[in-house]
């Protein structure tokens, strides 16, 4: 590693782990004059690289609105960002699936940074053992251990703003553990209130929030429930007493219906994407808060 590369991750070093930022928040010459080309795969990681790039650049977004990330597909300027790419930061093919030729073929010369594989990101595992279907970023402390591994993935590729990347992970850092406490007490007088999701996209977040979820709609989020998984969550229903039935936007609010006919149940909607949110560095911020009040507002009228 040359004297530059040494400098810079040294200072990268002392501002991470000292958390504050003084002077490396300033935007640097390096900043101003070339920021790294980034590209990120789906909302709440861009949000969370875009808070660590502040100051100096600003990454591209491939999966915008109410796409989903299991099936999308690339349009020329993702796959032209993607061939310009220094850095590609992705959950991993479990859940872009689609994704993963078009990394090998197109990003063949960037830094790829799995989230999922990120040093101190917490994966759970599926009823039979395997990873389930990857929404790590549900819970803050994974989303913490990613926003440290772009800092150190950026400082690699652009040393120059090394100590930028750093003040800004360790703020961004404080920031988090605060979401979490205050999405923590949000939550708290519903936390045992039984209800129904689409699909079982919200484990990370039920587990760092105690949550009660008792059933899913769909068994794969590719594939629309049949009638006899509709009858199997009627009688669920009807079994727990789930007052709510949390659909999403990038399903067909339909199968949602066909759940709680004949119930009781409420229907509310709960996005793990953020797919009416504006992109930008607070959009995470954004996220987590609208699934906290969505759970709270609906569990908290039906009890």
């Amino acid at each position: 590693m040359s004297g530059r590369r040494i400098g810079a991750f040294l200072v990268f070093a002392s501002v991470l782990f000292s958390g504050g930022a003084g002077d490396a928040a300033a935007p640097s010459q390096a900043a101003a004059a070339k920021a790294p080309r980034v590209v990120v795969s789906i909302q709440p990681l861009h949000s969370l690289v875009s808070a660590v790039m502040a100051g100096v650049g600003d990454p591209y977004l491939l999966l915008r609105g109410a796409s989903t990330p299991h099936d999308y597909g690339l349009t020329p300027a993702d796959a032209r960002a993607l061939s310009r790419a220094e850095l590609v930061v992705w959950v991993g093919a479990a859940l872009e699936t689609a994704l993963a030729k078009p990394l090998a073929s197109l990003a063949d010369k960037a830094e790829v940074l799995e989230a999922s594989g990120a040093s101190g990101v917490m994966l759970l595992k599926g009823p039979a053992g395997e990873h389930d279907d990857g929404h790590i970023w549900l819970d803050p402390r994974n989303a913490r251990a990613v926003a440290r591994s772009a800092a150190l993935a950026l400082a690699r590729i652009d040393p120059a703003n090394a100590a930028r990347y750093a003040a800004n992970a360790a703020a961004l850092d404080g920031r988090l553990r605060d979401l979490e406490a205050e999405v923590t007490a949000m939550l708290a007088p519903v936390r045992a209130a039984p209800y129904v999701v689409f699909h079982d996209a919200y484990r990370y977040f039920e587990r760092r929030f105690a949550m009660n979820q008792v059933g899913t709609i769909a068994i794969s989020p590719g594939r629309a429930p049949g009638a006899r998984r509709i009858v199997e969550i009627r009688a669920r229903l009807r079994e727990t007493g789930a007052a709510c039935v949390f659909r999403e936007p990038q399903f067909e609010p339909a199968q949602a219906r066909n759940a709680v006919e004949g119930s009781e149940a409420q229907i509310a909607v709960l996005d793990p994407l953020g797919a009416d949110i504006a992109p930008g560095p607070t959009a995470y911020f954004t996220l987590l808060r609208s699934m906290a009040r969505s759970l709270r507002a609906c569990l908290a009228a039906g009890s």
